[in-house]
C-alpha cells in the first residue's frame, strides 16, 4: 500500500492529471448549487420529496444521478444525461446499420471526430427539449405550491405564454448540460478517467450523506421512541450492502477466457510460459439494460406526474410490487441480450483471429470458430442477465422488507452500485497503467546510466 501511494506521488504526470480531475469535478459538482433565475430551490426540493415519498419516477432515477441538482432545479439539474442519451442513441445507429458500422470500422480516425461533433449536436436538442419539458413540468408545481417560480419572472407574457420564464429556464440548463458537457470531455482528455462517468458517480457519491441522514432518521436515535429500523434490521442492511458490492465487482469482474492457439508457437506451462487466451465478459452490456429497463417503466409514472393525472399503468406498476419487479426483469433480460447482440460480433472476432493465425483448439476457423464464439457468448448471456436482475432488483426488495425510503433502497443495489464499481474499477486500471509505465521508464533509464 505505501509502495503505491509513493510511486503514486513520484508520477508527476498522473498526479497533474488526478489534480485536474478533481479540480473539474469539483467545478461540475458547482452547478448543483447554482439555481436557475426565478426558481426557489427549496419549496421546488419540497414539493419534489413530496410527490416521490410514495412512488418513483424517472425525474428521480435523474436526481440520483445529478445528485440531488434536479429536485432543486439548478443550472445543473439534467448533468450529462443528454449526452449519455445521445452517444448510446448514435451508437445503437452505428449498430443497426451496417453501411455506417463498415464505415466506422474502415475509417474509424475519419469517423470519430464526425460522431463526436454529431453527439453534440444531438446533446443541445435532447438538452433543449428535456428542459423545455422542465419548464413545464416547473409552472404546473408552481400552480399547486404557489413560489416555486417567482412572480417577477412569470409577469413577463407573450400571448399567454410566460416567454421569459421559459427562456431563462431552457436557456440556463441548456448552458448548464453543455457545461458539464465539456468539462466531461476535459476530464476525459486532460485527467484520469471517463469523464462523464467520473461526472454521474460524483452525483451518485454525493447522495451518501444524505443516505445515512435518512438511515440515521430511521433508527430515531433522538428520542426514546423506537424507530423504524432496529439493531437487526441495520445489520441486516449492512450485510445487504457488502452483498450488493461484492456481488457487483464480480459480475464486472467475471470473464470466460477461452484458451488460444497460433500456428507454429508452443507453449510450456511449467516454463512459466502464460497461454494466450480469448476473454469473453460475462455482462457484456454493462450498466445498459438496467438504464434503459427503468427508463421504459418509469416512463409512465413520470407521464402521469406530469399530466397530474392516473394512468393503469401507474396504478399497476407500483415499484415493488411483483407486476412490477416481473416486467423490470423481463425488460433487463430483454435489454441484456440486446445490447449484446448489437454490440458482441462473432464474425468480426472470427476473421481477426484467422488474420493473425490464432485458433481455438479443437475448433476449425471461420465458420465454426465464429458460431462456437456465438454461443459461448449467448450461454454468458444468460448468466449476465439473471445476475444483472439480482442485483438490479435488491433495492425494491429492500424498500418493501425494511419500509425504507427509496433514497435508501437505491443506495444498495442497482444502477447506481454497477456504474460506481465499474468506475473505480476502470479509473484504478488507467491509474496501474500509468504507474507501470514509470516504472518501465525508471528501468529504462538506469539502463541508459549504466551504459554511459
Amino acid at each position: 500500500m505505501f509502495s503505491f501511494f509513493r510511486a503514486l506521488i513520484r508520477n508527476q504526470e498522473l498526479r497533474r492529471r488526478m489534480l485536474v480531475t478533481a479540480f473539474l469535478l469539483f467545478v461540475c459538482r458547482l452547478t448543483s448549487f447554482v439555481p436557475v433565475p426565478g426558481v426557489n430551490g427549496e419549496v421546488a426540493l419540497t414539493y419534489f420529496r413530496k410527490a416521490t415519498h410514495a412512488g418513483q419516477s424517472l425525474f428521480q432515477l435523474m436526481d440520483i444521478f445529478s445528485g440531488g441538482a434536479f429536485a432543486q432545479m439548478t443550472i445543473g439539474a439534467l448533468g450529462v444525461l443528454p449526452y449519455v442519451s445521445a452517444s448510446i442513441m448514435l451508437q445503437l445507429a452505428i449498430t443497426l446499420f451496417p453501411g455506417l458500422q463498415r464505415d466506422f470500422r474502415e475509417n474509424a480516425d475519419y469517423i470519430r471526430p464526425k460522431l463526436a461533433r454529431w453527439t453534440r449536436y444531438l446533446t443541445l436538442f435532447l438538452a433543449l427539449f428535456q428542459s423545455g419539458v422542465f419548464a413545464k413540468y416547473a409552472l404546473r408545481i408552481n400552480r399547486a405550491y404557489p413560489g416555486v417560480v417567482s412572480s417577477k419572472v412569470l409577469s413577463v407574457t407573450f400571448f399567454g405564454c410566460h416567454t421569459l420564464f421559459y427562456l431563462l429556464f431552457i436557456a440556463t440548463m441548456t448552458c448548464g448540460t453543455l457545461t458539464i458537457m465539456w468539462l466531461g470531455e476535459q476530464i476525459s482528455d486532460k485527467g484520469i478517467g471517463v469523464g462523464t462517468s467520473l461526472v454521474i458517480s460524483a452525483g451518485i457519491v454525493s447522495s451518501f450523506p444524505k443516505t445515512l441522514s435518512s438511515i440515521v432518521n430511521h433508527l430515531n436515535l433522538d428520542s426514546s421512541d423506537p424507530g423504524d429500523l432496529g439493531a437487526i434490521a441495520l445489520l441486516l442492511l449492512t450485510a445487504v450492502f457488502i452483498s450488493s458490492l461484492l456481488g457487483c465487482i464480480f459480475l464486472t469482474q467475471a470473464e470466460r477466457r477461452i484458451d488460444l492457439q497460433y500456428a507454429r508457437k508452443d507453449y510450456d506451462e511449467p516454463s512459466g510460459q502464460r497461454r494466450p487466451f480469448l476473454p469473453l465478459k460475462v455482462n457484456h452490456s454493462g450498466v445498459m439494460p438496467v438504464i434503459f429497463s427503468s427508463s421504459v417503466l418509469m416512463l409512465p409514472l413520470t407521464i402521469a406526474q406530469l399530466l397530474g393525472k392516473e394512468t393503469i399503468f401507474a396504478k399497476y406498476l407500483v415499484p415493488g410490487s411483483l407486476a412490477y419487479v416481473a416486467l423490470y426483469s423481463l425488460l433487463i433480460f430483454f435489454f441484456n441480450y440486446f445490447w449484446t447482440l448489437t454490440q458482441f460480433h462473432s464474425d468480426q472476432l472470427a476473421s481477426d483471429m484467422k488474420k493473425g493465425g490464432a485458433f481455438i483448439p479443437a475448433i476449425r476457423q471461420g465458420l465454426q470458430t465464429q458460431r462456437y464464439l456465438e454461443k459461448t457468448m449467448c450461454h454468458l448471456t444468460v448468466i449476465g442477465g439473471i445476475s444483472l436482475i439480482v442485483l438490479a432488483t435488491f433495492p425494491q426488495l429492500i424498500g418493501v422488507l425494511f419500509g425504507v425510503d427509496h433514497s435508501i433502497s437505491y443506495f444498495f443495489g442497482g444502477t447506481s452500485m454497477l456504474i460506481l464499481v465499474g468506475v473505480i474499477l476502470d479509473t484504478s486500471r488507467q491509474v496501474s497503467g500509468y504507474l507501470t509505465t514509470q516504472k518501465y521508464e525508471d528501468v529504462l533509464s538506469a539502463s541508459r546510466n549504466r551504459l554511459r
